[in-house]
């Protein structure tokens, strides 16, 4: 039975957090972040219990959903162990728990329209929060260009990025909105003067281009759409910089800053590989902390070993009075660090799975069948969820609630769809090969059929009505894919 409400629920659950403007605050009230993640939380319940359920197994489906229960339910094992302060533990793991919620309101055979509001409420959400990210940094920070360049960045900006390209790249299809968004994107990612955006970027471009490729054969006219796309992307860039002349200079500043440090590395680099350092020596001090991690919420410093390289940097009482508990700047060292062997490894290899295999089927699918009911939808949640791994490179984009919340969505519906097309290939070929008469396909290791007894024909008088209907030998196809492709 179709709820009314389920569209209301869907916008409430991803539109609230698109302006937490107080995420990365640790003073003042946290009641109005409260009063955000209430109603998310609320409505994340609401499409779960209400959404539809597959009618059949998948393999692919149940390890993701095991390796994310798992990271997230075995927090509480090493909570437990290392008793690290509650409310520490609580704030920090509240975005991971979130990733769970969206997944596993997402991971469902969603109607057409259900996926259309989905998609609808996830790309306006992060726009929203673009939007509300650099105006509220410009408006708050009031000062030079190196204080505000922290502040203006969406915690969802190569997520947001990602879609755009997909449409862009992939799908071929321009639009006003999604031009003036990608122009927004490029302006906001030059005045933020951060490479690790820039590199992100690079490879999603690269991403893009590769899924838009269904065969090797076709990779050189994708490449030759995307330089195309590239110069139109660096045309908008060179009109940005115009604009503000003194983004070069800082942008000169920051590529060249290896060379004020004694050790010719570049000082940010230097203190996320002391920060990474003195995680990985915490949690490999103990078998325990090594097998079940440090715990989400445990506080980490900067590793003396790096003190030397920064030198005339910072000084010494200000480098050891470092310390912090939020989910660090390395995504895939901190998940290592806070849920050790047993619990830490889990979510990143379901991510990498996930891409991985999903973009692998995405390209074969568009080959064979590109009119393949929610193919699209598959393309744009394999883009979004890129996203996450492209923005660990410049920090854990499972830090901040929002991004937590957007990329679980992404993945609830990168492997729902995948579910779905998976059986519509398998029913597309069964049918193919019935017609050509040829035997169904089994399974290694099924055993083969037994023949059917071979029974003598009996020929029997057969009344004909003049009334009887036709024989339907040439049914519609198309039957058979919708019932894998519609909740």
């Amino acid at each position: 039975m179709r709820n009314k409400y389920t569209t209301l629920w869907i916008w409430l659950l991803l539109c609230p957090l698109a302006v937490d403007y107080k995420a990365g605050l640790d003073d003042d009230s946290h009641a109005m972040q409260i009063i955000m993640t209430l109603p998310v939380l609320f409505a994340g319940l609401i499409l779960w219990l209400i959404a539809p359920s597959f009618s059949r197994r998948s393999r692919f489906r149940s390890i993701i959903t095991a390796a994310i229960v798992t990271t997230v339910i075995g927090s509480v094992v090493a909570q437990l162990m290392q008793d690290n302060d509650f409310g520490n533990y609580m704030r920090t793991v509240l975005p991971f728990g979130l990733f769970l919620l969206g997944y596993l309101a997402a991971c469902r055979p969603w109607q057409g329209d259900r996926l259309e509001q989905f998609e609808k409420a996830l790309f306006w959400s992060m726009v929203l929060s673009l939007v509300f990210s650099f105006v509220y940094g410009i408006a708050t920070s009031g000062g030079p260009l190196d204080d505000v360049r922290y502040r203006i960045i969406s915690v969802t900006f190569l997520g947001l990025q990602g879609v755009i390209l997909h449409q862009f790249v992939v799908s071929k299809r321009i639009t006003k909105v999604t031009l003036a968004v990608l122009l927004g994107t490029i302006l906001i990612e030059l005045l933020s003067v951060t490479r690790s955006l820039l590199v992100g970027s690079v490879l999603l471009f690269i991403f893009a281009t590769w899924l838009s490729a269904p065969s090797a054969r076709h990779l050189a006219k994708a490449g030759m759409r995307a330089v195309v796309t590239g110069l139109l992307i660096i045309a908008m860039a060179a009109g940005a910089v115009s604009f503000f002349p003194d983004v070069a200079d800082h942008w000169t500043q920051r590529i060249f800053a290896s060379k004020e440090t004694t050790s010719g590395m570049d000082p940010t680099t230097i203190t996320r590989l002391a920060e990474m350092k003195d995680q990985y020596d915490q949690v490999t001090s103990t078998p325990s902390s090594l097998i079940a991690g440090m715990g989400y919420g445990a506080v980490y410093h900067y590793s003396p070993d790096y003190l030397p390289d920064l030198a005339g940097q910072i000084s010494k009482k200000d480098f050891y009075a470092i310390h912090d508990f939020a989910a660090g700047h390395n995504f895939w060292v901190y998940q290592f660090f806070a849920g050790g062997l047993l619990f830490g490894l889990w979510m990143p290899l379901a991510i990498l799975l996930a891409l991985g295999l999903g973009g692998i089927a995405y390209r074969v699918w568009r080959r064979r069948a590109p009119d393949l009911l929610y193919l699209p939808v598959m393309g744009r949640s394999l883009m979004l969820l890129a996203g996450l791994p492209a923005m660990s490179i410049g920090g854990n984009p499972l830090g901040p609630r929002y991004s937590g919340l957007v990329f679980g969505v992404a993945l609830g519906l990168l492997v729902a769809t995948y579910t779905r097309l998976s059986y519509a290939m398998q029913e597309r070929e069964a049918l193919r090969r019935a017609q050509q008469g040829l035997p169904k396909k089994r399974r290694p290791g099924t055993p083969a059929p037994s023949p059917a007894p071979a029974v003598t024909p009996v020929a029997m008088p057969t009344p004909v009505s003049a009334h009887a209907p036709a024989l339907n030998e040439g049914r519609d196809p198309t039957d058979t894919l919708s019932r894998f492709t519609s909740a």
